[in-house]
């Protein structure tokens, strides 16, 4: 049985760890925005493949000042998201939902500044140009035939644009890239390929890739963490069942193929992984399944999600997962960005920390 005071503890505990380490990062490295940790450094001059991290770091302010109300952290917080507002019209990336519902979003809900709420609509409107007509998906930054699960965490805020601009053609094209993605990218089993390749002369499905797995027929645990937190969040802005349904199915296939403490490997089904954990990857399933269990109806599937969520966050918080040691600068260890070209490996990364102060702040929101 599960002990819930001593959880809290610990989630207490967290948010005293996440304020060392944020305090450090923002006095020592201005206005840098992390991605992964070398050796537990934030700054090297390792690759980034690609430029779309940068909200999670505000995102950790944000949720530092609804959890302290210290002003200090609301500064800071509004700080970090007014260096990204440039990016609302940034169309290179898929990524804009990470970037602003991250950061501008948690700040309009919280003041309902007009303005902020225009950063968001503009970000939306410019990752709904990303769509293919023929294909009916957004495209990922890798290409143009290129569909990435990972776009499921980012189509909320085109779903949100078009619910607050009242636009028909915007939601069409969030509700047909979702559709698009649970039909090629969601397998029968819950779980997900990463990346789907189509025809760009006809739109024609041609055959699920990996960028980040072991294999193209695998199972990444990052894509299955992103799809079962994305595709709850389009049920919330839709209400469409269908959704709701790929979320459950996501789940389950996690709860199945990961050991009883919650933390899967990079890909379920690589036979020999170097790692046994990819941190990252139960953090962002712990949030989500936090999120399921508000939204199905049944009150015995949503007390096993919640207590699922539970289970994870209980491993995540144990010594083996915390940068405690005072040179590792990151929160969460033992993370991974990309395997496949040695990215980050076993380390700290920017949205492991991120969705792992959100999990701990749904929890202890929830139980108080």
């Amino acid at each position: 049985m599960l002990d819930r005071k001593y959880l809290l503890e610990k989630c207490e505990h967290v948010f005293y760890l996440a304020d060392k380490k944020l305090r450090h990062l923002i006095t020592y490295h201005p206005d840098f925005f992390p991605m992964y940790t070398d050796h537990g450094k934030w700054m090297h001059s390792k690759a980034a493949w690609t430029n779309w991290c940068e909200g999670f770091l505000g995102g950790q302010l944000w949720l530092m000042y609804f959890h302290t109300r210290d002003m200090f952290w609301r500064e800071k917080a509004e700080h970090y998201s007014r260096l990204i507002e440039h990016r609302k019209t940034d169309r290179n990336v898929h990524d804009l939902g990470f970037l602003f519902l991250s950061t501008y979003k948690r700040w309009y809900d919280l003041t309902g500044d007009e303005s902020l709420n225009q950063v968001l609509i503009e970000a939306g409107r410019t990752l709904a140009l990303r769509f293919n007509d023929k294909g009916k998906f957004l495209r990922s930054f890798l290409a143009a035939d290129s569909l990435f699960i990972d776009i499921m965490m980012n189509v909320p805020i085109i779903f949100y644009t078009a619910q607050q601009t009242e636009n028909a053609d915007l939601m069409r094209i969030a509700t047909q890239h979702s559709l698009t993605t649970r039909k090629y990218l969601v397998r029968g089993d819950g779980s997900v390929s990463h990346e789907g390749i189509f025809d760009l002369g006809s739109g024609e499905f041609l055959k699920q890739t990996t960028q980040q797995g072991w294999r193209n027929d695998s199972s990444w645990a990052r894509g299955l963490a992103w799809s079962l937190y994305g595709f709850g969040t389009v049920y919330c802005y839709t209400r469409d069942p269908r959704f709701l349904q790929t979320a459950e199915a996501n789940a389950a296939f996690y709860i199945e193929r990961t050991p009883a403490h919650g933390v899967p490997p990079n890909d379920w089904d690589d036979p020999s992984p170097t790692h046994p954990f990819e941190s990252s990857a139960a953090a962002i399933a712990a949030s989500g399944l936090v999120q399921l269990s508000e939204l199905v109806g049944d009150a015995i599937k949503s007390r096993y999600y919640y207590e699922t969520a539970l289970q994870i966050l209980n491993t995540l918080t144990s010594p083996e997962f915390l940068g405690e040691d005072e040179s590792w600068e990151g929160i969460l260890k033992h993370a991974t960005y990309h395997y496949n070209n040695r990215l980050g490996v076993d380390e700290s990364v920017a949205w492991g920390d991120h969705f792992f102060l959100e999990a701990v702040s749904k929890v202890v929101n929830h139980e108080r």
